[in-house]
């Protein structure tokens, strides 16, 4: 039978899947999904900047979901923006579509969901299968990065400074090589060359640290970013039913 797992750029992870052993390592492919009505060009100097780096630039955000094939199991990164309520989080937006995968969820981030009173701006109302305990949840330790499968082929990258625990992730394709998904490591290609730090963000430091582990990584394994958010870097994957391999 045929499993899901998901796993949300915000350090939010839904999973299902068991570890292979090495030896048997399935075929990994990867595709996106358009997960949202994109907004109009938005002012990113002042909310995107903490030094005000980018001037009147304005740039077009999209929301993207990418599926990840496994052998026969999937893993979902990112449930995009809800369709019908264009204020719910960005990541999380259609997550209560899935109660039947297991939630991976970094500590801190599963502790501000499942407080008996959830700060202002907790995005927890869709993860309620899950508050009952109708539906699984495995706690990411901060960090740590997390195999998903157990033998190497996709890996959560704990990449904090969004939030506390905030994940990317890293897919290796045996034909288009490594891949990146930036999660909100980055908002796009000016965020990601300058190493700047948006204002809302939970820890300046831990920002600018990711971004740099993040083009390490990439230089090392010679990968593809996708910066998620960013129209310019939709194309660089096939939209499913297509997928990379």
């Amino acid at each position: 039978m045929k499993r899901i797992a998901t796993i949300l750029a915000a350090g939010v992870s839904l999973f299902a899947a068991l570890a292979l052993p090495a030896q048997a390592a399935p075929d990994v492919s990867l595709a996106r999904f358009e997960c949202g009505t994109p907004q109009a060009p938005t002012a990113v100097n002042q909310r995107f900047s903490d030094t005000y780096a980018y001037g009147e630039l304005k740039l077009q955000f999209v929301y993207s979901c990418y599926l990840v094939k496994h052998g026969d199991d999937y893993l979902l990164w990112d449930t995009g923006h809800a369709m019908t309520m264009p204020n719910v989080a960005d990541h999380t937006g259609q997550i209560a579509s899935f109660p039947k995968a297991t939630l991976l969820i970094g500590t801190r981030e599963w502790d501000a969901i499942s407080a008996p009173e959830p700060a202002q701006g907790v995005n927890f109302k869709p993860f309620e299968s899950w508050l009952k305990g109708d539906s699984a949840v495995d706690a990411l330790p901060l960090g740590l990065d997390k195999d998903v499968f157990g033998d190497g082929t996709v890996i959560v990258l704990r990449t904090p400074g969004h939030t506390p625990g905030h994940s990317s992730l890293l897919v290796k394709l045996s034909q288009m090589g490594p891949v990146i998904l930036s999660g909100d490591a980055v908002h796009f290609r000016e965020n990601y060359d300058s190493e700047g730090v948006p204002a809302f963000n939970y820890d300046r430091a831990q920002t600018v640290a990711s971004i740099q582990r993040i083009k390490q990584i990439s230089s090392n394994l010679k990968a593809t970013l996708i910066i998620q958010h960013d129209a310019r870097d939709v194309g660089k994957l096939p939209e499913f039913p297509a997928f990379a391999k």
